[in-house]
């Protein structure tokens, strides 16, 4: 299995942020943040997959156009896979003929060009010899994490969240973990909007880190543009044995 982080930001600016996106191989899409754009029609052609954590702006940004760009290159639809809360959100707020057309039902319901399917917290996915997992998140709006598997070793993405008690027993029972890529928004100094907003910030990382009983290298995601500097050095005094990097515009991981 091959990711490449298309965007691991929290905001945009610049050629090097862009908000959350992972291209799995060349087929499939966790999020679709504004990191989509940069793909060629040929990339955005073969994706036949896409998983949302949520329902956010940063994370789906990408995934209108997206449809609307290949819909001449493509003879299948886009499968969308989510909670059903928040297809439902993006049924009601995004592909609803006010914000965007609903693909659903264009060219016509039989030859749709995106098609949803409903994913429960804990399910698996099987796509070839690939596995993809619905991970517990808490946040604003219904959200989940998920866990990629190989086969061989697995990358879990918190995707955007809190302190979630109910995460820490389901990663520990991955025994193949290699790569853990959470979120951490705010510095220190703004925990009270990271509580409101429900995200992370250095001193709550260090806490959920002390849950994690496994060995995996620690990727810090959706910093804040003109905070980054801040809150990894903020992470670096505080975040104990795991050493937590920061994730890269177009990093990749192999496993």
């Amino acid at each position: 299995m091959k990711v490449r982080v298309l965007g691991c930001s929290g905001g945009i600016g610049g050629s090097h942020l862009r908000t959350t996106s992972m291209l799995v191989d060349d087929d499939l899409l966790i999020d679709a943040g504004t990191g989509v754009a940069d793909l060629s029609l040929g990339e955005l052609a073969l994706i036949d997959h896409v998983f949302l954590t949520h329902s956010h702006l940063d994370h789906i940004a990408s995934l209108p156009l997206l449809v609307d760009s290949v819909s001449d290159l493509r003879d299948r639809p886009l499968t969308v896979h989510a909670t059903a809360a928040t297809l439902a959100i993006i049924g009601e707020h995004i592909f609803n003929w006010v914000i965007w057309p609903d693909f659903r039902v264009i060219p016509s319901p039989e030859k749709a060009l995106i098609h949803y399917q409903a994913m429960a917290l804990g399910e698996s996915v099987r796509i070839g010899s690939r596995t993809v997992t619905a991970l517990p998140a808490e946040h604003t709006v219904p959200a989940v994490g998920y866990q990629l598997d190989s086969g061989v070793a697995s990358l879990v993405f918190t995707g955007d969240t809190t302190v979630n008690d109910s995460f820490w027993p389901v990663v520990n029972r991955i025994a193949n973990l290699r790569y853990l890529l959470i979120e951490t928004a705010f510095p220190n100094h703004e925990r009270r909007l990271a509580d409101v907003s429900k995200h992370l910030c250095p001193s709550m990382l260090a806490e959920e880190l002390a849950k994690l009983e496994r060995e995996a290298e620690v990727y810090v995601s959706h910093l804040k543009p003109g905070q980054s500097e801040l809150t990894m050095l903020e992470i670096e005094r505080c975040a104990g044995r795991f050493k937590p990097r920061m994730l890269q515009h177009n990093q990749i991981f192999e496993f």
